[in-house]
């Protein structure tokens, strides 16, 4: 029986220290604000300038953390050695056509990191272009960024993090030699495209405050603060990003927050070339931008299309004066992704939180789709490298089927099996089953839930449950399949996915439902899909573990708050907690764009209080509270490290009984967690044993 232990050493407390936040007449105590920083930034890039009474707090922390899960050492290793044995050790990629060339990654056995690899078109010897394993050597965390040959296929761009805090260093590769070119790119965020010539390399530079900010253009053999600004975005709230349309003819300058976006164009074969704007920014109009010949194809929500349409416009007159209806606006059947080819256009739609792809044939105006059977699944589509051409790529799996990648023909209608997801320790669909039902909200909304459990589990209310829920940004969570969870489902829990207002899996409004002052519909969503599973026997009240990451982090914390007996455990990894206190520090690195998601408490009292009612960090009561593991990043710059660290604080100091509650700070990594495929899967181990243990120590 796997349990908590009760250290022998004492419980870490940290020393409350007076601070208020004062703004519209409130006054909100924070007596662990000290915990932030003073040189956050600083700590981003060298997790080493932490300051000494901080650090300390937090491996007393992780020291105590470690203790209570002593006891779970054996068992996390079990964990540990069942996860790999899914995964296909020497496993590559399909290889993406281009050219002469086809593109991959592999991975060699035991190797932690990828192998970015080309072969010949049609088949041939791999070559090795980048590795990734010798690249992470001396590096404590890495991770490759944006990855772009040129048109020649002479030379390559790629990036690397090798802090976690997503700042990525730029690296130019002579693939004649294997030998990198003296060019080196600093503060990038991503988004590498070569002009047409492959003498100019276009990226996304990061300002002071960590945001993707400008675009520059750095011509080969030249120093970075030479490079030429091509465009620089003036509104701290929005980001920008930097794609090339297939055709790759031109660079699609994107910018956007949560609410709005705007594109530009830049002609990638004139050296000289200015951005072109497509549509000037509209409040809470959103586009997405595809170019085909003379014509762009455009995704949007304009005119009122609240699960977005297809539009085309005329490349030389953009603007949306000039924006006719390709795919209307059908209410509930959300556009998610369309891909322009010469004579096709794919689209990834959605409703009621089944995916499905149609193609629709340019010339002809003829459409179809691709149709699945099972109850629950996800579907991906990719649209390759190549711009003329009848072939799509699309990606299937469901929780109990193993991801699939086909070669889909446009034209001919077949599809072509190209790689099924190998598990090496054996997997048996038919020993799963996976059910989608239906939660009832208080408000009487109808939320969909996806689960799993073994064919044998008992459905009479004695199994534990994981629930994993996020909610937040329009994401929708796959029904996909995960094989980490088969540990837990193999041990007798029920695996359940809520999908819960916030994201978009029934389409636009289930998102803007889900966010501002209706955001506690998020939450409730949550804890109605945990008491159906107990109504339809698949679990009880007390035997549920709820999960959730990032902002669906902050969904774990707010239902700790709202239904503590309701759960074992909660699992928040890299948790979205201080909301209020991020939301009004507008130096953070996400903060700006944020407020189109939570609202602006500097500028309105109303955002302020809406914020106020369900901030976690904010609502911690004096009340017992079920065991919970907070999980972050030191070098997280989306999710800072002091707000699952004051979490815990304020736990501890107001909770009356419950628990135990833990931290896992990990020390040298950012939002991401463990870097390497092996070592993040000690990060699961540990999420999976604290689950088991909250389940065990409950009874």
């Amino acid at each position: 029986m796997i349990r908590f232990e009760t250290p022998a050493r004492p419980t870490p407390a940290a020393p409350e220290r007076p601070h208020v936040v004062s703004l519209h007449g409130r006054e909100v105590r924070d007596p662990f604000a000290w915990i932030k920083a003073e040189n956050w930034r600083e700590v981003l890039d060298d997790p080493a300038a932490l300051p000494a009474d901080v650090r300390a707090y937090v491996e007393a922390e992780n020291a105590y953390g470690e203790a209570v899960l002593a006891g779970t050492q054996a068992l996390r290793e079990t964990l540990v050695e069942e996860m790999r044995g899914r995964i296909k050790e020497d496993d590559s990629s399909v290889p993406e056509p281009d050219g002469p060339f086809a593109y991959y990654t592999r991975f060699r056995e035991g190797g932690e990191h990828p192998l970015v690899c080309r072969q010949p078109r049609d088949g041939g010897e791999g070559t090795i272009l980048l590795d990734g394993d010798a690249l992470a050597e001396g590096h404590g965390y890495f991770a490759f960024g944006d990855i772009a040959h040129t048109r020649d296929h002479a030379r390559l761009a790629w990036s690397c993090d090798t802090e976690g805090s997503e700042s990525y260093v730029v690296r130019v590769r002579e693939l004649a030699t294997g030998e990198d070119l003296p060019d080196r790119l600093e503060r990038v965020a991503g988004g590498l495209v070569w002009s047409a010539d492959g003498r100019a390399l276009y990226y996304v530079e990061r300002d002071d405050n960590h945001r993707p900010a400008r675009v520059r253009r750095h011509l080969l053999g030249t120093a970075q603060e030479d490079d030429l600004l091509v465009y620089s975005e003036g509104d701290p709230g929005w980001f920008v990003n930097l794609a090339e349309t297939r055709s790759r003819e031109y660079g699609v300058i994107a910018l956007g927050d949560h609410e709005t976006s705007e594109a530009w164009l830049l002609d990638l074969s004139d050296p000289e070339a200015t951005p072109r704007l497509v549509a000037k920014r509209e409040r809470e109009v959103r586009y997405d931008v595809e170019q085909r010949g003379d014509a762009l194809i455009i995704l949007t929500n304009a005119d009122g299309a609240e699960d977005f349409k297809l539009v085309t416009a005329p490349l030389s007159e953009p603007q949306r004066s000039n924006w006719r209806d390709l795919v209307p606006h059908r209410p509930g059947t959300m556009i998610l992704d369309h891909a322009a080819f010469s004579r096709h256009l794919a689209r990834l739609e959605r409703e009621d939180a089944r995916p499905r792809i149609v193609l629709l044939d340019l010339a002809t105006g003829e459409e179809h789709a691709i149709r699945f059977d099972e109850e629950a699944y996800s579907l991906g589509m990719s649209g390759g490298a190549e711009y003329d051409t009848t072939r799509l790529r699309f990606v299937y799996s469901s929780l109990t089927t193993p991801s699939e990648t086909y070669d889909y023909d446009m034209a001919s209608r077949e599809r072509t099996l190209r790689k099924r997801q190998e598990v090496p320790s054996g997997h048996d669909a038919s020993a799963y089953v996976t059910r989608r039902l239906f939660a009832t909200a208080p408000d009487g909304a109808s939320v969909p839930i996806s689960l799993l459990h073994r064919a044998d589990t008992p459905i009479d209310g004695s199994a534990p449950a994981l629930l994993y829920g996020y909610g937040s940004y329009g994401i929708a969570m796959p029904a996909s399949f995960r094989a980490n969870v088969l540990s837990l489902v193999d041990r007798g829990f029920v695996f359940a996915i809520a999908h819960i207002r916030g994201g978009t899996e029934k389409g636009w409004r289930w998102y803007t439902d889900g966010k501002r002052e209706k955001k506690a519909n998020t939450f409730k969503d949550f804890i109605a899909c945990a008491e159906t599973l107990c109504e339809a026997r698949y679990t009880t009240r007390g035997r549920i573990v709820a999960h959730g990451g990032s902002a669906g982090g902050m969904l774990m914390g707010a239902v700790a708050n709202m239904a503590p007996t309701l759960f074992a455990g909660i699992v928040a990894e890299v948790p979205f907690v201080d909301v209020l206190n991020t939301m009004l520090d507008a130096e953070l690195p996400l903060t700006p764009p944020e407020w189109p998601e939570w609202g602006n408490p500097i500028e309105s009292a109303e955002a302020f209080d809406q914020i106020l009612a369900y901030s976690p960090y904010d609502n911690v009561a004096p009340q017992a509270y079920p065991a919970i593991l907070a999980m972050g990043g030191l070098t997280d710059p989306r999710v800072t490290y002091w707000e699952p660290t004051k979490w815990v604080a304020r736990l501890r100091a107001t909770m009356t009984g419950g628990g135990p509650v833990v931290l896992h700070m990990n020390m040298g990594a950012g939002h991401g967690g463990a870097s390497g495929r092996f070592k993040h899967l000690e990060e699961v181990a540990l999420a999976y044993a604290f689950a088991l243990a909250s389940v065990e120590s409950a009874r």
